[in-house]
C-alpha cells in the first residue's frame, strides 16, 4: 500500500474541503491565518537568535581563543647548547 496515495487529492476534493473549512470557521479564518503567520515569524526570529548566540559564544569565550593566557619564555642552559653542538 502506497502511503502517498492517501494524500492524492483531486481538484474537486480540495474545493469541497475549502468550502467546508469556510462554513465551519467562517469569519475566524483570517484571524487564524494572521496568528499562524505571527507564530512563524516569531519562531524564525528565535531560531536566528539562537544561531547568533551560538556563533558569538566561541568569539567571546577566552578559553576557546588560540592566544596563550600568559607569555612563556624558555631559556636554554649552556650544558644543553654544548651537547647540541
Amino acid at each position: 500500500m502506497d502511503m502517498l496515495a492517501f494524500f492524492n487529492f483531486t481538484t474537486t476534493e480540495i474545493i469541497i474541503f475549502c468550502v467546508v473549512a469556510l462554513v465551519l470557521f467562517g469569519g475566524s479564518l483570517p484571524m487564524i491565518a494572521k496568528n499562524l503567520g505571527k507564530s512563524v515569524v516569531e519562531f524564525k526570529k528565535g531560531v536566528k537568535d539562537v544561531k547568533d548566540d551560538l556563533d558569538n559564544v566561541g568569539s567571546e569565550d577566552k578559553k576557546l581563543e588560540n592566544k596563550p593566557s600568559r607569555e612563556v619564555t624558555v631559556e636554554r642552559s649552556e650544558a644543553h647548547e654544548h651537547a647540541a653542538k
